[in-house]
């Protein structure tokens, strides 16, 4: 299987515009034997034909079918451009991954970069990246940016007498879940917390954290700290900047005088109001407004095919999700590229869309098509 190396990245390069840049990688993937020194006009053949930016500073450059054979061997190199370079239609392009593919080796990378390209943060954490390491590991989905926390770190009506259970029974959700260890505990344990109002506490640490969370514990007993009323407590377990949100929220509740609000949300509720992930797309209701489509493309939704589909989308007004029923995944948004690539659809899969709005009709109609002529392939 393909995969994303140290060894594959170049840091600190400077182009003027992707022309550049995409000679820049066609020149690297020459030299590293991977491809004949003309496999540049296809990738220059291929942005050409629609763009190769996927997301969140992005892109993806590489060649057209018709120049496959120009691909000696499968293989990728990677362009780090900390400034960024202009990708055209106002994206920036702060990571490009050129790819040479004798076939569909390379769909690995192109699903492997979904599960990151949706995180807020990413472009930011690239265009900052320091060194290899750091963009492997954002590339790998390695580095945090949605705070630790569901339904294991919370325990409602604790019955707890003091403050030191409180904070232990916290340290010990966040430990079970593995964002702690036991050092993290001990300090929890000794360390004294910030009255927040309405009997709410705060307490937080940075020692023997693995991963950045947040447990919420509630009590119905009667008890008290420093003279003054114990109803619940939140701890922190800080390692990144991933609990901003949380911390923003927490503050916006305290200077509206709400914070003993959160005493009578149930755990789904706490969830909702401090999860920074985005909701799921929800499966459009109407039953009326929905296809089947078969993929005739020989290597599947890849790249161009993919980034085909999701433009003639967009070119409607309504609400588009799109499933794989070949699989168990959920649907998704079929205006998103890195979402679609995401299905791992393969030549023969079945994809249902569902279209909401006043042009669904008109949107479905359109998809068939461009599914039945190929999407950009014969």
């Amino acid at each position: 299987m393909l995969k994303l190396s140290t060894q594959d990245i170049t840091l600190n390069q400077v182009h003027e515009n992707k022309q550049s840049a995409i000679e820049f990688l066609a020149g690297q993937l020459a030299n590293k034997g991977l491809v004949e020194e003309s496999y540049l006009s296809g990738m220059q053949a291929r942005e050409a034909q629609n763009s190769t930016y996927l997301g969140n500073g992005i892109a993806i450059p590489h060649g057209t079918t018709d120049t496959r054979n120009l691909v000696k061997q499968t293989g990728v190199t990677i362009a780090h451009f900390p400034h960024g370079v202009d990708w055209g239609d106002g994206n920036t392009v702060y990571l490009a991954i050129g790819i040479a593919a004798k076939s569909d080796e390379h769909l690995g990378i192109l699903k492997q970069l979904t599960k990151v390209l949706g995180d807020e943060g990413v472009e930011l954490a690239l265009k900052q990246a320091q060194n290899a390491d750091q963009i492997i590991a954002l590339l790998n989905g390695e580095t945090q940016f949605n705070i630790d926390f569901d339904a294991s770190h919370i325990q409602l009506d604790f019955p707890a007498s003091d403050m030191i259970q409180m904070a232990a029974v916290a340290a010990g959700l966040l430990k079970n879940s593995g964002s702690v260890g036991t050092e993290f505990v001990a300090d929890i344990v000794a360390k004294s917390p910030t009255h927040l109002g309405d009997g709410v506490w705060l307490v937080s640490s940075n020692k023997g954290v693995n991963k950045t969370g947040m447990a919420f514990v509630s009590t119905a007993n009667h008890c008290s700290y420093n003279d003054q009323s114990v109803h619940a407590l939140l701890a922190f377990s800080g390692c990144n900047g991933a609990h901003r949100q949380q911390l923003e929220t927490i503050t916006e509740l305290v200077a509206q005088n709400k914070i003993d609000s959160l005493l009578d949300k149930s755990a789904i509720e706490l969830i909702e109001l401090f999860s920074n992930r985005p909701k799921p797309l929800e499966e459009p209701l109407s039953s009326g407004n929905t296809a089947v489509f078969k993929i005739r493309n020989a290597h599947g939704l890849h790249a161009r095919p993919g980034a085909m589909l999701v433009a003639c989308a967009k070119k409607f007004e309504s609400t588009i999700s799109v499933r794989n029923l070949e699989s168990e995944s959920p649907s998704v948004n079929a205006k998103s590229l890195m979402k679609v690539i995401g299905l791992g659809v393969k030549h023969g899969h079945q994809l249902e869309f569902s279209a909401n709005g006043r042009d669904a009709e008109e949107a479905l109609a359109a998809i068939g098509k461009a599914i039945e002529s190929g999407l950009g392939e014969a």
